[in-house]
């Protein structure tokens, strides 16, 4: 039986060789991110573990036996569900990796903002010395609102994170109870009203198609003048011309994104070079414990699905692997 690993960024496999290797299946690896390359692949895939390849109808089409589909990571906008569900193949993601560092992240990007860390250290490594912008750009987290956009794993830990600085906490999210939030010392408020009052908003929810361009032109222009934009979630959640025209006329003060529609930020992106931006490339959630346990984990969930074993952390509600 055959494992097919459609794309990674890990040097090598051989996490996943020595867990699905020594139970009789054959890892095949590759680099295979189109349509095109995907097809030939997965038609004899038993199991089919993804990172970012567009896994859409007709590459699910394609797969002739596969059992299950495993993403490594918690989002899975990258794979059809729907074709999945139709065909009786059970989508799986890895919801439990990660979240401690891109909560990290998150406090790092709003504390490097507010505390205009990247230009002061570059205004000393150019032989300068005192404050590189304005006394006014300095600012204090205590003073400020902080608006959570998502209130899962990784938005609940930004919120106890942000606790211990004092600052007015408001989250918004339209399936988390109100009483939920409130007993973490936040205060649940609809979009609109999260938008207005926070000085940084701050995203983490999923990519679907009721948040695809949650933050566009309209959505900004509710935002107080000057506010600062984090998102750690997924890059489409944000309208990517809305945001830079923003950036320019300093209705959106800053922005700070580990994640950007579309990816890589093309070269001649002024995402790049805006003062007032931070950019990482999507590598909020790297660290030496979180990828092992990326690792060790999807591969278990494509063994699981190949022993017929009832599968956790189902996405597309198909709850027992193809037969």
């Amino acid at each position: 039986m055959k494992v097919v690993i459609t794309d990674y960024t890990f040097p090598s496999l051989d996490i996943e060789e020595s867990l699905l290797g020594p139970a009789g299946f054959e890892v095949v690896g590759g680099q295979y991110k189109t349509p095109e390359a995907l097809i030939p692949v997965v038609g004899a895939a038993d199991a089919v573990i993804t990172q970012f390849a567009p896994v859409r109808r007709e590459v699910i089409g394609a797969m002739e036996r596969t059992r299950v589909i495993v993403r490594y990571g918690i989002g899975v906008d990258n794979v059809d569900l729907e074709a999945a569900r139709e065909r009786g193949i059970p989508v799986c993601n890895v919801p439990d990796y990660c979240i401690e560092e891109v909560a990290d992240h998150t406090l790092a990007f709003i504390l490097s903002l507010t505390r205009q860390v990247i230009p002061n250290c570059l205004k000393v490594r150019e032989g300068h010395w005192g404050l590189a912008t304005t006394l006014s750009e300095m600012q204090t987290l205590r003073d400020l609102a902080v608006g959570v956009v998502g209130f899962g794993r990784i938005g609940r830990e930004v919120n106890s994170r942000l606790a211990p600085f004092k600052c007015r906490r408001l989250v918004f999210d339209p399936v988390v109870a109100a009483d939920a939030v409130k007993a973490t010392g936040a205060e649940p408020v609809d979009l609109p009203k999260l938008l207005a009052q926070s000085d940084i908003v701050t995203l983490h929810c999923p990519s679907t198609p009721q948040t695809r361009r949650l933050i566009d032109a309209a959505a900004i222009g509710r935002m107080k003048p000057g506010a600062i934009l984090i998102n750690v979630a997924r890059g489409d959640l944000v309208d990517t011309a809305a945001l830079v025209s923003a950036l320019q006329s300093r209705q959106i003060g800053a922005a700070a994104l580990d994640v950007c529609d579309p990816e890589p930020i093309p070269a001649i992106s002024p995402l790049r070079q805006m003062e007032n931006v931070v950019v990482t490339s999507h590598i909020a959630s790297a660290s030496v414990k979180a990828v092992k346990k990326l690792r060790e984990t999807a591969a278990g969930l494509a063994l699981a699905g190949l022993r017929g074993e009832r599968l956790p952390n189902v996405v597309n509600g198909v709850s027992q692997p193809a037969s």
